[in-house]
Protein backbone atom coordinates (compact mmCIF):
# COMPACT_ATOMS: atom_id res chain seq x y z
CA UNK A 1 0.00 0.00 0.00
CA UNK A 2 2.83 2.54 0.86
CA UNK A 3 4.26 2.19 -2.96
CA UNK A 4 0.12 3.19 -3.95
CA UNK A 5 0.34 6.14 -1.70
CA UNK A 6 3.01 7.40 -3.07
CA UNK A 7 2.04 6.88 -6.55
CA UNK A 8 -0.92 8.85 -5.83
CA UNK A 9 1.18 11.68 -3.88
CA UNK A 10 3.43 11.97 -7.07
CA UNK A 11 0.35 12.26 -9.65
CA UNK A 12 -0.95 14.56 -7.13
CA UNK A 13 1.86 16.68 -6.93
CA UNK A 14 2.22 16.42 -10.78
CA UNK A 15 -1.36 17.54 -10.93
CA UNK A 16 -0.97 20.38 -8.78
CA UNK A 17 2.35 21.14 -10.84
CA UNK A 18 0.29 20.85 -13.89
CA UNK A 19 -2.01 23.67 -12.46
CA UNK A 20 0.18 25.75 -11.01
CA UNK A 21 2.01 25.67 -14.97
CA UNK A 22 -1.41 26.26 -16.32
CA UNK A 23 -2.23 28.92 -14.11
CA UNK A 24 0.81 31.31 -14.85
CA UNK A 25 0.27 30.55 -18.49
CA UNK A 26 -3.37 31.84 -18.06
CA UNK A 27 -1.49 34.56 -15.75
CA UNK A 28 1.01 35.05 -18.71
CA UNK A 29 -1.66 35.16 -21.39
CA UNK A 30 -3.79 37.61 -19.91
CA UNK A 31 -0.50 39.66 -18.86
CA UNK A 32 0.22 39.80 -22.72
CA UNK A 33 -3.67 41.06 -23.33
CA UNK A 34 -3.39 43.81 -21.02
CA UNK A 35 -0.15 44.82 -22.64
CA UNK A 36 -1.79 44.77 -25.83
CA UNK A 37 -4.78 46.51 -24.81
CA UNK A 38 -2.53 48.99 -23.27
CA UNK A 39 -0.57 49.33 -26.53
CA UNK A 40 -3.62 49.91 -29.03
CA UNK A 41 -5.15 52.50 -26.20
CA UNK A 42 -1.44 53.92 -26.42
CA UNK A 43 -2.10 54.43 -30.40
CA UNK A 44 -5.65 55.37 -30.26
CA UNK A 45 -5.03 57.99 -28.08
CA UNK A 46 -1.81 59.44 -30.27
CA UNK A 47 -4.11 58.94 -33.24
CA UNK A 48 -7.04 60.86 -31.63
CA UNK A 49 -4.48 63.71 -30.58
CA UNK A 50 -2.49 64.23 -34.22
CA UNK A 51 -6.59 64.25 -35.47
CA UNK A 52 -7.44 66.86 -33.29
CA UNK A 53 -3.90 69.18 -34.08
CA UNK A 54 -4.15 68.45 -37.78
CA UNK A 55 -7.92 69.83 -38.00
CA UNK A 56 -7.14 72.79 -35.34
CA UNK A 57 -3.94 73.86 -38.11
CA UNK A 58 -7.08 73.19 -41.02
CA UNK A 59 -9.34 75.52 -39.29
CA UNK A 60 -6.43 78.20 -38.58
CA UNK A 61 -5.60 78.12 -42.56
CA UNK A 62 -9.51 78.39 -43.75
CA UNK A 63 -10.23 81.57 -41.71
CA UNK A 64 -8.38 83.52 -44.09
CA UNK A 65 -9.45 81.89 -47.06
CA UNK A 66 -13.30 82.51 -45.66
CA UNK A 67 -12.73 86.13 -44.57
CA UNK A 68 -11.35 86.86 -47.93
CA UNK A 69 -14.33 85.33 -49.51
CA UNK A 70 -16.58 87.38 -47.33
CA UNK A 71 -14.57 90.35 -47.46
CA UNK A 72 -14.67 90.10 -51.69
CA UNK A 73 -18.65 90.10 -51.64
CA UNK A 74 -18.28 93.54 -49.81
CA UNK A 75 -16.00 95.41 -52.02
CA UNK A 76 -18.78 96.45 -54.48
CA UNK A 77 -20.31 98.23 -51.57
CA UNK A 78 -17.22 100.29 -50.85
CA UNK A 79 -17.02 101.21 -54.63
CA UNK A 80 -20.08 102.70 -54.99
CA UNK A 81 -19.97 104.81 -51.30
CA UNK A 82 -16.34 105.71 -53.18
CA UNK A 83 -18.42 106.77 -56.00
CA UNK A 84 -20.44 108.71 -53.73
CA UNK A 85 -18.15 110.40 -51.98
CA UNK A 86 -16.87 111.96 -55.11
CA UNK A 87 -20.49 113.22 -56.58
CA UNK A 88 -21.55 116.63 -56.20
CA UNK A 89 -24.21 116.93 -53.02
CA UNK A 90 -25.42 120.04 -51.91
CA UNK A 91 -26.68 118.59 -48.71
CA UNK A 92 -23.51 118.51 -46.84
CA UNK A 93 -25.68 116.76 -43.46
CA UNK A 94 -25.94 113.77 -46.62
CA UNK A 95 -22.60 113.83 -47.45
CA UNK A 96 -21.50 113.86 -43.79
CA UNK A 97 -23.68 110.89 -43.03
CA UNK A 98 -21.98 108.89 -45.89
CA UNK A 99 -18.29 109.69 -44.86
CA UNK A 100 -18.74 108.38 -41.78
CA UNK A 101 -20.61 105.43 -43.01
CA UNK A 102 -17.65 105.27 -45.44
CA UNK A 103 -14.91 105.57 -42.32
CA UNK A 104 -16.77 102.93 -39.96
CA UNK A 105 -16.77 100.34 -43.30
CA UNK A 106 -13.43 100.91 -43.43
CA UNK A 107 -12.45 100.77 -39.88
CA UNK A 108 -14.06 97.12 -40.23
CA UNK A 109 -12.03 96.17 -42.81
CA UNK A 110 -8.94 97.26 -41.10
CA UNK A 111 -10.15 95.30 -37.72
CA UNK A 112 -9.93 92.16 -39.78
CA UNK A 113 -6.50 92.91 -41.13
CA UNK A 114 -7.82 93.68 -44.55
CA UNK A 115 -5.25 96.58 -46.63
CA UNK A 116 -5.74 98.87 -49.73
CA UNK A 117 -3.34 97.98 -52.16
CA UNK A 118 -1.09 101.14 -52.62
CA UNK A 119 -1.25 101.97 -56.52
CA UNK A 120 -1.00 105.59 -57.72
CA UNK A 121 2.45 106.68 -58.63
CA UNK A 122 3.94 103.17 -57.70
CA UNK A 123 5.93 100.82 -59.58
CA UNK A 124 3.43 98.45 -61.48
CA UNK A 125 3.59 95.13 -60.30
CA UNK A 126 1.80 92.52 -61.75
CA UNK A 127 1.52 90.14 -58.53
CA UNK A 128 -0.77 92.83 -57.10
CA UNK A 129 -1.72 94.96 -60.14
CA UNK A 130 -3.61 94.27 -63.27
CA UNK A 131 -3.03 97.06 -65.82
CA UNK A 132 -5.80 97.74 -68.22
CA UNK A 133 -4.37 100.32 -70.29
CA UNK A 134 -1.16 102.00 -71.31
CA UNK A 135 -1.18 105.82 -71.50
CA UNK A 136 1.89 108.20 -72.46
CA UNK A 137 2.84 110.91 -69.65
CA UNK A 138 4.62 113.57 -69.37
CA UNK A 139 5.83 113.34 -65.44
CA UNK A 140 5.69 110.25 -64.91
CA UNK A 141 8.66 107.44 -65.94
CA UNK A 142 7.56 104.57 -67.58
CA UNK A 143 6.31 101.64 -65.93
CA UNK A 144 4.63 103.95 -63.30
CA UNK A 145 1.26 103.56 -62.64
CA UNK A 146 -0.64 107.03 -63.65
CA UNK A 147 -3.87 106.06 -62.64
CA UNK A 148 -6.10 103.50 -60.33
CA UNK A 149 -9.51 102.61 -61.92
CA UNK A 150 -10.37 100.25 -59.57
CA UNK A 151 -8.50 99.52 -55.93
CA UNK A 152 -7.06 96.37 -54.77
CA UNK A 153 -7.03 94.95 -51.17
CA UNK A 154 -5.38 92.34 -49.25
CA UNK A 155 -5.06 90.52 -46.41
CA UNK A 156 -1.89 89.78 -45.55
CA UNK A 157 0.13 88.17 -48.50
CA UNK A 158 -3.25 87.16 -50.49
CA UNK A 159 -4.70 89.20 -52.77
CA UNK A 160 -8.30 89.90 -52.45
CA UNK A 161 -9.05 92.13 -55.52
CA UNK A 162 -6.18 92.88 -57.75
CA UNK A 163 -5.98 97.05 -58.26
CA UNK A 164 -7.13 97.61 -61.59
CA UNK A 165 -5.01 100.52 -63.25
CA UNK A 166 -3.18 101.64 -66.24
CA UNK A 167 0.30 102.14 -66.67
CA UNK A 168 2.65 104.55 -68.25
CA UNK A 169 4.53 103.34 -71.53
Amino acid sequence: MGKKKKTEELQESEVKEAEVLEENQTEQSELNEVDTLKDRLLRQTAEYDNYRKRTAKERLELVPEITAGNIAEFLPVIDNIERALQAECSDENYKKGIEMIYGSFMQALQNLGVEEIASEAETFEPSIHQAVQHIEHETLESGKIAEVFQKGYKIGNRIIRFAMVSIVK
